[in-house]
């Protein structure tokens, strides 16, 4: 970006994903990048990186809006959720959210 900032995760899927649509549209790698580039005024070369990123990995989720949510946790599980989230290379966040979500599945799920 041409000031310095980093995109935050919707844009970044944004981005990937219509790259995915230029992609399975039949359009090259480097016309996928351009027109990516010009649509997004993105740096050729970042462009290229969404484009890749794309070829690679597919669709993106574009995640929802995102709000603080506090709890109390003994200290001995909050020091194990940071030892894992460390170990997996996880936020907390992403590590809690995963193990909120598969929790509420299963309860949902009887």
């Amino acid at each position: 970006m041409p000031d310095g900032r980093r995109a935050r995760a919707e844009q970044v899927a944004k981005r990937v994903n219509t790259a995915v649509e230029f992609l399975a549209g039949g359009m090259e790698v480097a016309d996928a990048t351009a027109a990516l580039a010009r649509r997004h005024r993105l740096s050729e070369r970042q462009a290229r990186r969404y484009v890749e990123r794309a070829r690679d990995e597919g669709v993106m989720e574009v995640a929802g809006p995102k709000v603080v949510f506090t709890v109390k946790l003994p200290a001995v599980l909050a020091r194990r959720v940071r030892r894992v989230a460390r170990a997996t290379g996880q936020s907390i966040s992403a590590l809690v959210a995963q193990a909120l979500t598969e929790f509420l599945e299963r309860h949902d799920r009887g």
